[in-house]
């Protein structure tokens, strides 16, 4: 059996992203799920590209501030306890407001682990 009690502001940043980026799956060595916390400055996106998965299902829950998930079809806006889900195949583009008042802290959680993103370009869609 295994248990962790884990701070995310702990944990390092991860490089090489958008805006400040926990990976809780890394630190309690998940092998299936991908988790992180997420901190986004206004106009900070939450995953590096506009982006859909082939096979992950992805869920956001909005612990502070408010995020604007951009589709193909519409933004939606997601309000403090609120959680935003995507199904395989969906293209999403989650970020905060340039307008906002301060940061957006949000839980992030995906499974399969091991499914990236691929790009998605609304243009050639």
């Amino acid at each position: 059996m295994g248990y962790h009690v884990i701070d995310p502001d702990d944990l390092s940043a991860s490089p090489d992203h958008p805006c400040d980026r926990r990976g809780i799956a890394d630190a309690a060595e998940l092998a299936q799920l991908a988790a992180a916390v997420y901190t986004l400055a206004p106009g900070e996106q939450l995953s590096t590209t506009y982006h859909y998965h082939e096979r992950r299902e992805e869920l956001f829950y909005v612990a502070a501030g408010e995020l604007h998930v951009e589709t193909p079809a519409e933004t939606y806006v997601v309000d403090p306890g609120e959680v935003f889900v995507s199904e395989p195949e969906s293209p999403i583009r989650p970020h905060a407001p340039t307008d906002a008042d301060g940061p957006t802290r949000v839980l992030g959680v995906g499974a399969p682990k091991h499914d990236i993103g691929r790009a998605y370009d609304p243009d050639e869609a």
